[in-house]
């Protein structure tokens, strides 16, 4: 097909300064694709986490890009469910900084037509991941205390109302005081800088020395074993992300003290097949109809500037969810 399409991409693993604009055809749908047009592009953690190399790359070059929202153009042989002009979204690992990109049909979700492209875009990967964390993950009971580590963050944002929407209590961490103003509008009770003050003691005292129910650690290195010493006897550690790196000298005797479970969740392992994506899309599309999730999607940025977003991203410079616009 003759040019038409761009995309950003990586040719080997590295900083932001990989990330290079390049022309490239507009691909063809093949039976059981369609082929979508983006109008919104989230940015994410795991973005960052694949162009580093941090996770392997299946393919080379690497196209980033684990959200998005779009129009369909064309469908490939077989498609039924999609026609042209219907609003869709999908989440995957990569391949979603570009104009144009064919994906599976089974990969799709319909967007309400009170749901914007920005908000879709900003909710594919965090707000599923959401769902998974306190539906599966952790089954959040109302008067549960959660720990949420990086509180002002894509995901923490949407965990705070989430949590507060299911009865628990939540408690967040940030690195600002700014953060922290924004985080306590969003549902959490209480929110610790954890530049300013020792997470751990400070939870210890909100809860009398209990300790929660449940930690969601995105954070890693810097927060994991703090994280543990934070959890109630019996309580869960979720760890899904690695924002200051890698968990080091973690061993599984550490659980031992208080019986305590530690899980670390892909959230495609909870949306692969297709009935249980369309049920968790539902659940999130319905919360943020009733109002019961607010996206706080302030920073959109040109797709072309994608190296600068992955800096302010993994300098800790932005809050809530960027958009990336083709």
């Amino acid at each position: 097909m003759a040019l038409g399409n761009w995309a950003i991409v990586a040719d080997a693993p590295g900083g932001p300064e990989v990330l290079v604009r390049r022309e490239c055809e507009v691909p063809a749908p093949q039976p059981g694709e369609v082929l979508i047009r983006h109008r919104a592009i989230g940015l994410n953690f795991i973005d960052t986490y694949f162009r580093s190399g941090s996770y392997p790359w299946t393919s080379t070059p690497l196209i980033p890009g684990a959200e998005a929202a779009g129009v369909v153009e064309s469908v490939g042989a077989g498609v039924t469910r999609w026609q042209p002009g219907d609003r869709v979204a999908y989440v995957l690992p990569n391949g979603g900084y570009c104009l144009f990109r064919t994906v599976n049909a089974d990969r799709l979700v319909r967007l309400p037509p009170t749901l914007s492209d920005t908000v879709a875009a900003s909710v594919m990967l965090k707000g599923l991941t959401v769902h998974c964390l306190v539906t599966s993950c952790h089954v959040i009971q109302a008067g549960d205390v959660a720990l949420v580590h990086a509180a002002a963050g894509g995901v923490g944002t949407l965990m705070g109302q989430w949590l507060k929407a299911l009865g628990a209590t939540a408690i967040g961490t940030v690195g600002s005081d700014a953060k922290a103003a924004q985080a306590k509008t969003l549902g959490y009770e209480h929110v610790i800088n954890y530049r300013t003050e020792d997470f751990v003691a400070r939870v210890k005292e909100l809860t009398a020395g209990r300790g929660c129910d449940v930690v969601y650690d995105s954070v890693g290195r810097d927060t994991w074993h703090g994280s543990l010493q934070c959890l109630r006897r019996r309580g869960m550690a979720v760890s899904f992300g690695q924002s200051s790196g890698a968990v080091v000298d973690f061993k599984l005797s550490q659980l031992a003290a208080g019986s305590l479970f530690a899980t670390r969740p892909m959230l495609f392992d909870y949306i692969s097949e297709p009935k249980e994506l369309e049920g968790r899309a539902t659940a999130l599309f319905d919360m943020l109809e009733m109002g019961r999730l607010v996206v706080d999607a302030r920073h959109v940025m040109p797709l072309a500037e994608a190296a600068q977003a992955h800096r302010m991203l993994e300098s800790r410079m932005s809050t809530g969810s960027t958009i990336l616009v083709p």
